[in-house]
Parts: structure tokens; sequence; C-alpha cells
């Protein structure tokens, strides 16, 4: 309940204020919460470690940990204004490179898969692409807490983006993808347990099998997307090359080649933007003990 409070009083002060001064202050509230929230903050410096190196000094560490808590608050201030984002809002706020990979995939007719992941503002760029193009449906997982799920998909509705359950939306990604929609999805971090173990920053870890499965089976090719913050607060949203699936060979090992393939894109983007990307539970963490990997 405490958490549900927390964010109505952030969308209250974040569409009183101006943005500037909104940033301000999440900025002091992320400081705060960098200096308190002891398990969070560790989990966020073991991350680090891995994805910067281990030249990388403990001054350094600690900064763009800093930054990922302050990055963070500040995807949360751009959320919570989701009504005031608009065609001036784009214009002045957002370079956007490559939509044409989008409309590629589309001519296809069989659907767009696009493919993000817990850097930037992904749930600002899903806006901008229904905004753009078409409605589109997100996969989402679904809150614990019903007053937040429900203020979730408020906020998601406000830019015609449909938000699907994890696990028992399946039948209506499939449906998206098959009527040449788009279908918006996260491939970094896996919540089912099922998929597949891939080399991600040199270390073995679960990323999401959906993605390359319904690219497999329904022929639709996986554009990744990012929004990606810049130093003024302004954001660049990137969408890269379409990804096919190679359905003459077998399942297994094609849509691992998928798997593969998008998650060498992010990790690219994370190890560019280390501390635009939230992750506040240890990705590296004993993997092995949970099951082994079985794949090429």
């Amino acid at each position: 309940m405490l958490l549900y409070v927390l964010y109505r009083i952030g969308f209250f002060i974040s569409n009183l204020l101006p943005l500037s001064i909104t940033y301000v202050f999440a900025s002091l509230i992320a400081e705060i919460y960098y200096l308190v929230c002891a398990n969070d903050r560790n989990s966020v410096q073991n991350n680090l470690k891995t994805i910067l190196g281990g030249s990388c000094s403990d001054a350094e560490l600690k900064r763009t940990a800093r930054g990922v808590f302050r990055n963070f608050a500040k995807y949360l201030a751009d959320f919570f204004r989701f009504s005031k984002i608009d065609d001036e809002y784009i214009k002045k706020h957002i370079n956007i490179v490559g939509l044409e990979n989008v409309d590629k995939g589309l001519r296809d007719g069989k659907g767009v898969i696009a493919l993000s992941a817990h850097i930037g503002n992904w749930e600002l760029g899903g806006l901008i692409v229904s905004l753009l193009r078409q409605p589109m449906q997100a996969v989402v997982l679904t809150h614990k807490n019903k007053n937040i799920n429900d203020f979730f998909t408020r906020q998601r509705s406000i830019g015609n983006m449909r938000p699907v359950e994890i696990g028992i939306g399946l039948r209506a990604c499939y449906t998206v993808l098959k009527k040449n929609g788009i279908l918006a999805v996260l491939g970094d971090r896996d919540f089912s347990k099922n998929g597949f173990w891939i080399e991600f920053f040199g270390k073995k870890t679960l990323i999401p099998r959906g993605p390359a499965v319904f690219s497999y089976r329904l022929g639709s090719c996986i554009v990744p997307v990012f929004m990606i913050r810049e130093e003024d607060d302004n954001f660049t949203l990137i969408f890269e090359e379409p990804i096919y699936p190679d359905v003459s060979q077998d399942e297994e090992i094609s849509t691992r080649k998928l798997a593969k393939a998008y998650s060498s894109v992010i990790e690219s983007y994370v190890k560019k933007y280390p501390s635009q990307w939230y992750m506040f539970k240890e990705v590296w963490n004993n993997h092995e003990k949970m099951r082994p990997d079985t794949g090429v």
C-alpha cells in the first residue's frame, strides 16, 4: 500500500510541476533511496561490476550506480506525465532514428516484434510508437498490488498501449502478430525460468525465449528498439535493423540463434549506457543452481 501511495504522490507532483523541476525533485528522492536501500544498491553495483569490467574504479562504480537510481526516478516522472505527451513534445524532445525499420517489417504482413530492454525509457518509447504508427500491445509483468497494476494499466492506455500479462496472454500475442500488429516485449529478463541460457557480458544468464518463438512460428521479424536518455534529458528513439528467423532450421536451433542475436544487441546498449539499465536484482547470481544449460 505504501508503494501505491508513493506512486500517487509522484504522479501528482510530476503533473503539477514543470518537467525540469520534476527531474530535480526525482533525482533528490533517488539519492535518498540509493543511500538507505542497501539491497538494491548492492545488487546494482554487483551488476555493474560485470558490465564495466575489472578495471572499473570504486569511484566510477558508485557514480554509475547513482546514475542508475537517478535515471530510473526520471523514467518514472516521464511515465507519470504520459497525458502531456503530444506532437509538440515529440518534435522538441525526441530524435527518431530508423523508424523505417518498423515499416519494413509491417510490409511483410506478419507483424513486428518490437523488442527492448529495461533501459532508458521503454514505456515512453512504446507510447511514441503507438502515436506515430498504430496502437500496440505490450507484454507486461502483472503487479501483485491491484491498485498499482490498475494505475500502470491506466497510464499505458493513455498512449493506446494494451497490456498483455505474461503467461496468460499468450494467445493475444499470437493474435496481434497474425493481424500484422506490433507486439512490444522486453528481452533482458526471464520470468518463466524456461528461457535460453545465453552468454551475456561473458556470463550465462536466462534470456526470454518468447520473442524468438513468436518470430519463428509466425515469421514475424524482431526490431530491437531503444529509447535512450541524452545528457540534456532529451531522448533518441532508435530502431535497429529487423532480425528474421531462419525457418529452414529446427525450431530449437533457430530460436536459440534468434535469442543470441537480440541479446547481443541488448548487450551493446547496456555496455554503452550502463547508468540507464534498471536492474535492481542481481542478474548473474546462482543461476547454475536453477537448472543446467543443455543448449549449444
